[in-house]
Formats: structure tokens, sequence, C-alpha cells
């Protein structure tokens, strides 16, 4: 049986989720593994955040944001890069792989590119394999119920 990634995308809601949006209308092809969180600005991702995803058992997650210096909120989308760069600095103290997580720039007119960028992280994280984080739970889990 193939792996097939589970991938979470925190996207702002006025440029990467409407990019999200427009690549449905447009009928853009992309694999189905990707799960889109609508978010009012990357800004308010919070590290925590993207570190329960990857408890949960989501094996990629994508930050996407407005294009730098196209910021709805200002510099949201620039403090959400600098917490995305100690989140993946963190993945790879806990032996975690940091190319799991990446934050990307979109404006809304860019829908292609957000398909684009889901079979870039589809295929990425099929080369890595399923997140150790779920494994180690199922283990727990399989161990609990015996």
């Amino acid at each position: 049986m193939d792996f097939e990634p589970k991938i979470l995308a925190l996207c702002c809601h006025y440029c990467a989720y409407a990019a999200a949006d427009l690549a449905g209308s447009m009928r853009a092809q992309y694999p189905p593994n990707v799960r889109v969180l609508r978010l009012p600005c990357t800004g308010k991702v919070d590290t925590e955040y993207i570190m329960k995803a990857f408890e949960a058992g989501v094996d990629g997650v994508i930050v996407a944001g407005c294009l730098e210096g196209g910021c709805h909120f200002q510099e949201g989308n620039l403090r959400a890069k600098k917490r995305v760069g100690l989140v993946r600095d963190l993945m790879d103290e806990i032996g975690l792989e940091k190319d799991r997580l990446e934050m990307f720039n979109l404006s809304s007119a860019m829908g292609q590119t957000f398909a684009d960028i889901v079979v870039t992280m589809t295929d990425r994280i099929k080369k890595l394999g399923p997140n150790p984080l779920r494994r180690e739970a199922a283990k727990v889990l399989e161990g609990i119920s015996r």
C-alpha cells in the first residue's frame, strides 16, 4: 500500500486562501492530501500550533501567506516567517525532518502556484515517509489497548 501523506495548509484569508480557492475554481490538478485551514493572517500562527499538528499525526505543514511586503496586516507574514524558521530549527533538534514544514508567499491570483506547492510538498513528504511522531503515537495506543 502506498503512503499518502496528510498535509495541513495554514493559509491567510486575503491571499493564500484566495489562491487555494482560485486553484479549485480553475480546476487545477493537485493531490487531495492537503487540508486547508483559513487564518485571518499567518501572523497569528503560533509555534505551538505547528508542533501540535505534527503531534496529532500530520505528515507535513504548509504555512502560506501574502507576498512579502504585501501583508494586509503590515508585517504578519514576516512574523510567521520567523516563527516557521524557529520551528524548523526545533524540528531539526528533535530529529523530525525540517523539510516537513515550509512557508510560501502567494498573491490571491496565484491559484496554479498553490496547486504546484501542494504537488511539491506531497512529493517531498512521500520521500520522507510517515511522520515518526504518528508511528510513536500508534505504538503507545496499541500498548494501551492490550
